[in-house]
């Protein structure tokens, strides 16, 4: 399992470059999505080649995650025939991403969101089967959902549906660092992804314990909150354009904080 995330969302004419910058910089998994709204994820493929190439990573080394986003999440350029039934839909939109990317497989194949914000819908059922039959047949080695709340994922496990392996959530102090989902997914080990740990917590960045900390480590607030990110049993994603950063957020893994210093960043919530 990967222990740091690099995002490519809202890269546009930059993912190839970025992509290729961050494995060079240290990251080794990889997460995109075939929603050409937000992502570009051939870009994210012509930036691994470029890696590869260079010798600067093979494919065994590397964890790509991507995600087959529904119609409502997508605008015009479509990675699947709109006519078809949804399981179809899954396999055409996961075909696309081996081809964008230059695999046969996927290490993590994600549902970037339920169709409901209310429950784990029929539909939903439908295409995680789906995902499930191309796990099956090798073309990912696990499966994951994104964009859910607690009521979707207990709503999955009434009705018997597999547990996801990975978990991917925007997360907010203010919400308590999504600490009921985290809970759920602790219990039954699933490994907990969080995104937006820094664009979703700009106070946190600012508050005086995390700049306390972040002097007394010879460290940035960012790293801070990365390392308590991993200290309560998340994986981290960032997104970060800047090389620098790039060092930064992997250098965050060897930061040292106390038990009740992991407590007081995690009792924030505002």
């Amino acid at each position: 399992m990967p222990d740091f995330l690099y995002g490519t969302a809202w890269k546009e004419d930059r993912t190839q470059a970025l992509t290729e910058l961050a494995l060079r910089m240290g990251f080794r998994a990889i997460d995109t999505a075939n929603q050409r709204r937000h992502y570009f994820e051939s870009g994210v493929g012509q930036g691994l080649a470029a890696a590869y190439r260079a010798g600067v990573v093979t494919r065994a080394d590397l964890f790509l995650q991507t995600k087959f986003t529904s119609q409502h999440g997508q605008d015009h350029r479509l990675p699947y025939d709109p006519a078809a039934d949804l399981s179809t839909q899954v396999a055409q939109s996961l075909a696309s991403s081996l081809e964008h990317l230059g695999a046969d497989y996927v290490d993590s194949y994600v549902l970037h969101g339920p169709t409901s914000g209310y429950g784990w819908t029929d539909d939903d059922a439908e295409v995680w089967a789906a995902m499930a039959k191309e796990r099956d047949a090798g073309r990912t080695r696990f499966l994951g959902v994104s964009n859910v709340s607690l009521r979707h994922l207990e709503q999955m496990a009434a009705a018997s549906a597999e547990a996801p392996a990975f978990v991917q959530n925007r997360c907010f102090a203010r919400l308590g660092w999504d600490r009921d989902v985290r809970s759920f997914c602790m219990a039954r080990k699933i490994a907990y992804q969080g995104f937006s740990l820094l664009t979703a917590n700009p106070e946190v960045l600012r508050h005086p314990l995390v700049t306390r900390l972040a002097a007394r480590l010879t460290a940035t607030p960012a790293q801070v909150v990365f390392r308590f990110a991993r200290a309560v049993g998340m994986l981290p994603l960032t997104g970060t354009s800047n090389a620098e950063h790039m060092k930064q957020d992997l250098a965050s893994r060897d930061l040292a904080l106390s038990a009740d210093e992991v407590r007081a960043i995690e009792s924030l919530a505002g």
